[in-house]
């Protein structure tokens, strides 16, 4: 395997669109490598007919989670950081009322929901659980290209036979940092003087000039203000989906500015703050809307949440945090990525939420003048405490505990900063270790609690 240096903080922090990069980001760019692979066979004239079946995960929340309405947009050549939210659901609307789909854009074709897109619950193909395969007629009923694609977590999708560990050994140039563990992290750290984004900085360096990487960087913090600003001023409707939970965020927000002075008399109304901001955009995720994927959309609050905590909150705020917080949390997501798993339906939220609380918690401590060793501390301890987190979404919406989890995340997240600059960065579990214990934990977690809302909260909702 290759390091996880390998990856790169863009591959990470992705703008796309709610509610799930697992199940929307990722089957929206599968669709989109089915299209360049008929395109690139001189195929795509040739299609008749496309059939879509979706397996394990996919299928079993991939209703809730948007599923259908992104593959059926992929196959007409959306991508998720381009597509329009708000013409999504009137997109998916036409196509099922015409029983008809544009082909990459281009060319109409025949396509009937309940026929051509197959919810298959029971099965699961063999390398991940959230599997999609994908198979394109010719007019004559002959097969012209049929493929299988994982959607693997925060939007990275696998083609065909590669396993889900292989996401990590995607090709690319050497990095003057390589680094497969949070220990070789820390010694690199040590032995160059370096704090954590530095090093990650410096690897940047080898794909893109400074100047990108910067502006990049500002587009990725850009894009989660605006959507923490879209969730406050959004109205108090429900959110879709028939749960009927409304959204809480814009209350809230005239809550804290219409009574600003309440904070002197409360202390822990900064809370209230950190809260807004992850519910901000967890129901703008939940709606459907544009957010940043952080490692995924349905941990997308915390790592927002705790960067606005940073830089409207904290008096040791420096003009160069932001980034430096960026590459730092991206840094840290490199880690689970290569040695565990980002995907709730492969390791439970302890990859989603957990992941997420882990990376704002060693981020926060770095630009507050943490130690390397303090940073990789927090993020020990950003873990350590959600190990076992399940994912049991009801009725599979990314509602129910997904939004509040964010936020409990975001605070959790604060203090796992707090207590480790509070101490030396000596502590008895490692960060490696933690993300080892995380990752067998999850082989261990029964199915029903990894994101087919078949067990937990899922099934033990009483609707009023």
């Amino acid at each position: 395997m290759l390091e996880a240096s390998s990856i790169s903080v863009f591959d990470l922090f992705t703008i796309g669109i709610g509610p799930s990069s697992s199940h929307a980001v990722g089957p929206m760019r599968a669709a989109g490598r089915f299209l360049k692979s008929l395109a690139d066979n001189d195929q795509l004239n040739k299609v008749a007919r496309v059939d879509a079946k979706l397996f394990g995960s996919l299928a079993l929340t991939g209703r809730g989670h948007g599923t259908d309405k992104a593959v059926l947009l992929g196959l007409e050549g959306e991508q998720p950081e381009t597509v329009d939210p708000a013409q999504i659901p009137l997109r998916f609307e036409v196509i099922s009322k015409t029983s008809q789909l544009m082909l990459a854009g281009s060319k109409l074709i025949p396509f009937d929901i309940k026929k051509d897109l197959s919810f298959l619950t029971t099965q699961n193909l063999p390398r991940h659980p959230n599997g999609l395969q994908f198979t394109a007629f010719a007019d004559d009923g002959v097969e012209l290209l049929s493929k299988q694609y994982y959607s693997i977590g925060g939007g990275f999708v696998l083609e065909g036979d590669a396993s889900a560990s292989d996401a990590s050994s995607q090709t690319g140039p050497e990095v003057p940092h390589p680094f497969s563990s949070a220990a070789e992290l820390l010694r690199i750290c040590r032995e160059k003087s370096l704090p954590f984004s530095q090093v990650i900085l410096q690897n940047e360096l080898v794909r893109r000039h400074l100047d990108e990487i910067n502006r990049r960087l500002d587009s990725i913090w850009q894009a989660m203000q605006d959507c923490v600003q879209r969730g406050c001023v959004s109205p108090d409707i429900e959110l879709p989906g028939g749960l009927h939970v409304r959204r809480r965020a814009a209350k809230l927000y005239q809550q804290l500015t219409q009574h600003p002075e309440l904070s002197l008399r409360d202390p822990l109304t900064v809370l209230d703050w950190v809260d807004l901001y992850a519910l901000a955009v967890n129901e703008e995720n939940a709606a459907g809307g544009r957010v940043v994927t952080a490692p995924t959309n349905g941990a997308a609050g915390i790592v927002p949440a705790v960067l606005h905590y940073y830089d409207r909150f904290c008096v040791k705020r420096t003009p160069d945090g932001v980034r430096r917080f960026l590459l730092t949390a991206g840094g840290i997501a490199m880690l689970y990525k290569r040695n565990a798993s980002i995907s709730g339906a492969e390791v439970g939220c302890q990859g989603e939420v957990g992941v997420a609380c882990s990376m704002a918690a060693g981020a926060l401590t770095e630009v507050l003048g943490g130690t390397p060793e303090q940073v990789e501390t927090a993020a020990e301890i950003g873990m350590e405490h959600n190990l076992g987190l399940t994912c049991d979404p009801v009725k599979g919406l990314v509602q129910v505990p997904c939004i509040e989890r964010n936020a409990m995340g975001a605070v959790k997240a604060i203090n796992a900063a707090r207590l480790a600059l509070r101490g030396d960065g000596q502590h008895k579990i490692s960060l490696d270790r933690v993300i080892a214990v995380m990752r067998r934990t999850g082989a261990d977690m029964l199915d029903k609690y990894k994101e087919t809302s078949r067990g937990g909260l899922a099934v033990n909702f009483t609707e009023c």
